[in-house]
């Protein structure tokens, strides 16, 4: 049973070790040129005007998970689809009534102004 993994941990060895000895190598033979530029901040040049931590306005987060909620729709539609002449009458039923409480939650999002960006 053990012997079936032992591809598996072989690759996993084999993978690691390449992964480590490039990084060895990158930082044995890589230019190694720091300049006064080059050790600022943002690597601009410029120093930081104001706080890293700005606040983002929240119509961003929302138009966000709205798109999240209306793509994960299509999860739910391509199987569906799928299955459709399986399912009969019913499938159809069931998936008129996830569509149409999508369409109203879009509409309501909608007419509340969510999809505005002032």
């Amino acid at each position: 049973m053990l012997a079936e993994y032992l591809p598996t941990l072989l690759f996993l060895i084999v993978a690691s070790g390449i992964g480590v000895a490039l990084i060895i190598v990158g930082r044995v033979l890589g230019p190694k040129n720091p300049t006064i530029e080059k050790l600022l901040p943002y690597e601009s040049g410029f120093n930081a005007f104001e706080d890293a931590r700005m606040q983002f306005n929240v119509r961003y987060y929302l138009i966000a998970i709205i798109f999240i909620v209306f793509d994960l729709e299509i999860a739910f539609v391509f199987p569906w689809a799928l299955v459709f002449r399986e399912l009969g009458p019913f499938g159809l039923i069931e998936m008129g009534t996830f569509l149409t409480l999508l369409v109203i939650g879009f509409a309501y999002v909608w007419k509340k102004g969510a999809l505005e960006w002032e």
